[in-house]
């Protein structure tokens, strides 16, 4: 017999690696839905923990929403996000990571505002993070940034009472991705022997193309953990030194501001170098500003090298 077809509109997909330990919040929040029309797809990124075990204890319990599992060997972040999208049959798609948790009325609230705001040239909704305390991580949208196309990354560029503006964005947003829209492009780069790629690749492409609509309410509870990728950045430069190369590249080539390609250019120096690649400027997208940050870049260098020193 041929199966039904899924009828909900969004997944939930959380990739964890040796998580069992706090992943219950997560699965708590779930229960917690005051809409429970959505899949939770939890990507194993080769755990050797009981999360196996965790998970097929929530699958045999029949909850009000669909529960799927996949375990692939470890990658890194960017593969299970890779992974995750070629498995996503629903229309939305949003990251909820393994030591975060939705609050109580997220799926409602994306799929209300979907209801009203869907268009053929949407490709994503931007919502908000908030800490357990209540505070939104960064800075909340400005109230008349409705949606932008374009460059959305530190610098979002919009429109409003015909008047060109910038929103200088700081800290982590929620995207709630239009997944047709984001397999149209190409899996998030994997480098041999690195573990970690920029999460924006997709995104940087995504706002290049269509319109990004402004959900300006939180709808994750973040909680940025000991072992987690943000607290440990100055080793992800040097053990995965292309994967960023390959994401500064991208910024200094289509950035619209002097400072976000300088910074991309600095960057790029540096973790070349971590890389080993000493024809840098040859392989720059952006060669004249490469060369102006060579001097800042060899000091950055100098600095991640200190910082990681054992």
């Amino acid at each position: 017999m041929k199966e039904l077809e899924n009828m909900n509109l969004i997944t939930v997909f959380t990739p964890t690696y040796n998580r069992a330990y706090c992943l219950n919040k997560c699965y708590e929040s779930m229960q917690k839905q005051s809409c429970k029309a959505f899949d939770w797809l939890i990507v194993d990124d080769g755990s050797t923990d009981n999360t196996k075990e965790l998970v097929e204890k929530w699958i045999k319990q029949k909850t009000e929403f669909n529960i799927r599992y996949i375990y692939k060997e470890n990658g890194g972040m960017h593969t299970a996000y890779n992974t995750a999208y070629a498995n996503i049959d629903t229309e939305l798609s949003v990251n909820v990571d393994s030591d975060d948790y939705l609050t109580d009325t997220a799926i409602e609230d994306i799929l209300s505002f979907w209801k009203k705001n869907k268009r053929e040239n949407i490709g994503a909704i931007y919502a908000l993070d908030q800490y357990e305390d209540g505070n939104v991580v960064g800075t909340p949208f400005p109230n008349d940034l409705k949606e932008f196309k374009g460059w959305g990354y530190k610098n979002i560029v919009y429109y409003s009472g015909g008047k060109k503006k910038v929103f200088r964005n700081s800290g982590d947003k929620k995207l709630i991705g239009v997944t047709a829209v984001i397999n149209k492009y190409p899996p998030i780069p994997v480098f041999e022997g690195e573990k970690y790629h920029s999460l924006y690749y997709k995104q940087h492409l995504l706002e290049r193309d269509y319109t990004v609509l402004i959900m300006n309410k939180p709808v994750c509870v973040v909680e940025y953990m000991n072992d987690g990728s943000s607290k440990n950045m100055f080793y992800q430069y040097v053990r995965n030194p292309k994967g960023f190369c390959n994401e500064r590249r991208y910024v200094m080539k289509y950035a619209p501001s002097f400072k976000l390609k300088i910074e991309a250019c600095i960057h790029y120096v540096a973790e070349s170098l971590l890389a080993k690649d000493y024809y840098f400027i040859g392989h720059s997208t952006n060669r004249l500003f490469t060369l102006i940050s060579v001097v800042p870049g060899v000091l950055l260098y100098f600095i991640i090298k200190r910082k990681t020193k054992k």
